[in-house]
């Protein structure tokens, strides 16, 4: 079972929810937590895992060998990504740009492209104290693309009906978010009751229907802002599965890097609960 924690924006609670959803769980069996905001990972501030393995996250990126180059201008016409350019009769390699398909070597017909690894950053793997399995990646700051890396992290972590696997995806409605979303069983969308956090549940609630994942609402900070939210939630029959109150001392025990169930221990009940329901729904 894999279960992802999303929401259209940042600072909604996102990480507050997935770590505490792993915490609540890691007595009833074997649980993965994924870090897969991999430009600013957090989840590590909560649960501290001791990491035991890193390896190198790579990207295969043409390299041209220019004595069998005829500079025809093949592999810039396939390149949907503008990874490659032709001018003054040579062509230039901007591997930032590469998404690694490989659509240039395999239609170059001189052969005259290889494909070498580019460093994009690392994947890390440990556990924690309470034995939950923690998969995190890191980004290289500079690198422009999150999705080869979240794809290769999510490699790692082959799905397992005896498993639960937690998926921390990153901020935003983006190409990193739809790839840590593909293939899971549920998602929890974490909202807050603002114009703000209507605004990107939207945005959300679109990706989930047309990648067909069933999701229920999670809204934090309840007590805030206007009944917007709750209005839609309602219009778009989406189910809202757990509000968590605006209160100072959830404020001020998140900042010391406290989990909500260290906050709150009640919460533990509450949360298998919500596991259980989603099982059954899946």
């Amino acid at each position: 079972m894999q279960i992802a924690v999303a929401s259209g924006k940042g600072g909604t609670g996102k990480t507050t929810l997935a770590t505490s959803l792993a915490l609540s769980m890691a007595g009833q069996g074997r649980v993965r937590y994924l870090d897969c905001d991999v430009e600013a990972p957090d989840g590590h501030l909560f649960l501290c895992p001791v990491f035991s393995e890193t390896v190198e996250a790579t990207l295969w990126v043409p390299q041209i060998q220019a004595e069998k180059c005829t500079a025809c201008g093949r592999c810039v016409d396939v390149c949907q990504y503008h990874a490659l350019a032709k001018i003054a009769g040579n062509i230039l390699v901007f591997p930032q740009l590469c998404h690694g398909c490989g659509s240039c070597s395999q239609n170059c017909p001189a052969g005259a492209i290889l494909e070498v690894p580019n460093s994009i950053g690392v994947l890390e793997q440990g556990s924690t104290g309470e034995g939950i399995q923690f998969f995190r990646g890191l980004l290289t700051i500079s690198e422009p693309m999150p999705t080869p890396i979240i794809r290769q992290l999510k490699k790692r972590v082959q799905p397992s009906g005896e498993i639960l696997d937690i998926l921390d995806a990153p901020p935003g409605a983006s190409c990193s978010v739809v790839e840590t979303l593909r293939g899971v069983d549920y998602v929890l969308l974490v909202t807050e009751p603002t114009p703000f956090g209507l605004h990107d549940l939207k945005q959300m609630v679109a990706i989930v229907r047309e990648m067909h994942i069933p999701a229920g609402v999670v809204i934090n900070r309840d007590g805030i802002g206007d009944h917007c939210v709750e209005a839609f939630c309602t219009a778009e029959n989406l189910p809202v599965v757990l509000r968590i109150p605006f209160e100072r001392e959830i404020a001020a025990g998140l900042a010391k890097g406290q989990t909500l169930l260290a906050i709150h221990p009640q919460y533990l009940a509450v949360f298998r609960e919500l596991v259980g329901h989603i099982y059954e729904e899946v």
